[in-house]
């Protein structure tokens, strides 16, 4: 009798949960369990590994007119942690940033990034992100732009239609390189390069939720680098994942299928930490999605994508861009 009603109370959306918890728990008790060896560019190759391309156009003088180069392997050589209380706390010399979230080095730099960061009610914690990102990047003599994009709508928060509306709009700006970045993850060490390599790279590969380990191989989300015409190739991100949970694994699959491989950097130059927060809704369809990614991929994504613009505003420290889904 209680075998059966175990039978007719548990549905299998409950016990992918359960199995989920259970990892979990597995992992917190044995995390050498899931402690991965995995292949990484080493510190020595890093700098070689990445795409120089730049923003032809900006809303600043011509940056050749400055004499120096930018020097890149200082910055990796010299990759210190630096998530301390200075850097968080307040944002230092911020008349160095330009209207929108732009900021360009005094030297010649090789690099133009948007960062792209998916938003919704979590105000704290774009404080925190913002005031500690803009101090962290201008140690790396990258010129880079903030772009977030706010679902406005009461629908199931959907992050990967962010990352295609915040692509579409930085390509229009025309940034070569994308880094796709969750809110919530603060990069620890200064030489982790916020610039694209030749293979889409899984930047956070080390976070602390996970013991600054590896849970799987091809976990590929959290923070991406991956440069626009990658992103073009495979049409992008998924357009159907409301709710939280498969995106990055159909992200994954795009790439995999299109013979597109990823990289990472040595795990002591990926070390992130997460800042607290709800756990968002479950995409119950996530499974079924994910069956049928590739498949779908040429005719679910930038192709497909279909939003309300309600208001594009340049803020001090980012480019707000408010969209109905």
């Amino acid at each position: 009798m209680i075998i059966r009603l175990c039978q007719h109370s548990f549905h299998i959306y409950d016990l992918l949960i359960f199995s989920g918890a259970l990892t979990l728990l597995v992992y917190l008790l044995l995390p050498t369990r899931f402690a991965t060896h995995y292949d990484y560019i080493n510190k020595d190759h890093m700098e070689a590994s990445l795409v120089p391309g730049t923003v032809k156009y900006s809303n600043v003088t011509d940056q050749q007119e400055h004499e120096i180069d930018c020097d890149y392997a200082e910055v990796i050589d010299s990759s210190r942690y630096i998530y301390d209380v200075y850097h968080r706390e307040t944002i230092h010399h911020a008349e160095q940033i330009l209207s929108g979230g732009e900021f360009l080095p005094e030297c010649r730099h090789r690099y133009s990034t948007a960062i792209i960061v998916p938003y919704r009610d979590r105000q704290d914690q774009l404080a925190a992100f913002l005031n500690y990102i803009h101090n962290y990047l201008r140690h790396q003599l990258i010129h880079y732009r903030i772009f977030v994009v706010e679902q406005s709508d009461h629908k199931p928060f959907n992050r990967a239609m962010l990352f295609n509306i915040g692509a579409k709009v930085a390509v229009s700006y025309g940034y070569p390189c994308l880094i796709l970045h969750d809110v919530d993850l603060m990069p620890l060490n200064s030489g982790q390069i916020y610039a694209c390599s030749a293979s889409p790279r899984h930047m956070s590969s080390a976070l602390d939720w996970w013991r600054f380990h590896l849970p799987y191989r091809t976990l590929f989300g959290g923070v991406i680098a991956i440069t626009s015409l990658q992103f073009q190739e495979i049409n992008g991100m998924s357009n159907l994942y409301y709710g939280w949970g498969g995106e990055d694994d159909d992200l994954f699959e795009r790439l995999d299928v299109s013979g597109i491989h990823i990289c990472r950097f040595d795990p002591a130059y990926s070390e992130y930490t997460m800042l607290k927060h709800k756990q968002e809704t479950p995409n119950k369809n996530r499974l079924a999605l994910l069956r049928a990614a590739s498949v779908r991929m040429n005719i679910d994504g930038l192709n497909t994508l279909r939003y309300k613009e309600v208001e594009r505003r340049m803020h001090s420290l980012f480019t707000h861009i408010l969209v109905e889904t």
